[in-house]
């Protein structure tokens, strides 16, 4: 992207004006110090999802449940992002209460059943969706965007539709000046797309990145936010183990259903997902 004068000077500005969680910047956290709180930190987090139905403002949480707020659009650092994915049996895909039979915080091990590796799962297949088309697993990418004056970062979840925006933009602002999310402020938006069900899909801007002194700060706060973040993951992964364990124990009768016939979405349903993305 090319600047005149007038939008580096105003760039600097930003860059300049952006308030890090200074508390966060200079520490180093040990294992101890948060292993009390990681379930208090995976709660504190904003979850703000991608809406439904062509939607173009994201809800955020307020102080009151009953009034939340809207935005048409979330700027911030992406401090770190990582893939997910969950599978739920037929039936209970739109139940917000219904916890999944497998899920995976990397995109790598599934826990649950059927758990495993997730790169030779039947049901992280194309075509393995009751319709024929998608997967039976759904596919997302969790994004952890630090908004300007925040002490903790937005927890944004990708579905299908919204990864390949993510990954092109990705490629092209990050990986081929190979520069970490961290070193940009980026703007999230959303369109909408209709393929018969109108549903709303993520796109990405870069607007400013981060230099000097204030790029250090920056990395210094990714750093500490990061290692947070993976042992919250390491935990819930762990938690789900032995939720699993208790669930699917030999005593309790449950087979599994070998039909293909399940797939999985999480609340807030996006038209669309189960669709294979075009090539």
């Amino acid at each position: 992207m090319g600047y005149n004068n007038e939008n580096n000077t105003e760039a600097l500005v930003a860059m300049q004006n952006f308030q890090l969680p200074d508390t966060m910047s200079d520490v180093a956290f040990s294992n101890e110090d948060l292993a009390e709180d990681m379930d208090g930190l995976q709660m504190s987090f904003q979850r703000v999802k991608i809406p439904a139905g062509g939607a173009l403002q994201f809800e955020l949480p307020g102080e009151d449940p009953e009034n939340p707020d809207y935005a048409k659009n979330l700027e911030g650092v992406i401090l770190y992002n990582h893939a997910s994915g969950a599978y739920w049996q037929e039936g209970s895909e739109y139940d917000e209460n219904s916890t999944p039979l497998c899920s995976t915080v990397d995109g790598k091990v599934g826990i649950g059943e059927p758990g495993g590796s997730c790169a030779i799962c039947p049901f992280n297949q194309f075509r393995s969706a009751v319709d024929g088309k998608g997967k039976a697993c759904k596919n997302m990418r969790v994004l952890y965007l630090l908004c300007d004056g925040d002490y903790l970062p937005i927890q944004l979840t990708l579905p299908p539709t919204s990864i390949r925006p993510f990954n092109d933009f990705y490629n092209v602002a990050f990986a081929t000046k190979r520069r970490a999310t961290y070193g940009s402020v980026v703007q999230i938006g959303l369109k909408r797309m209709d393929n018969g069900n109108l549903y709303s899909v993520a796109t990405f801007k870069k607007l400013y990145d981060f230099s000097g002194e204030k790029l250090a700060q920056v990395k210094a706060c990714a750093d500490s936010f990061r290692e947070q973040i993976k042992m919250m993951l390491q935990q819930r992964a762990a938690d789900t183990e032995v939720r699993c364990e208790d669930v699917f124990s030999a005593d309790d009768g449950y087979v599994m259903q070998d039909d293909g016939n399940g797939f999985c979405i999480t609340s807030g349903t996006i038209d669309g997902d189960r669709e294979e993305l075009p090539a």
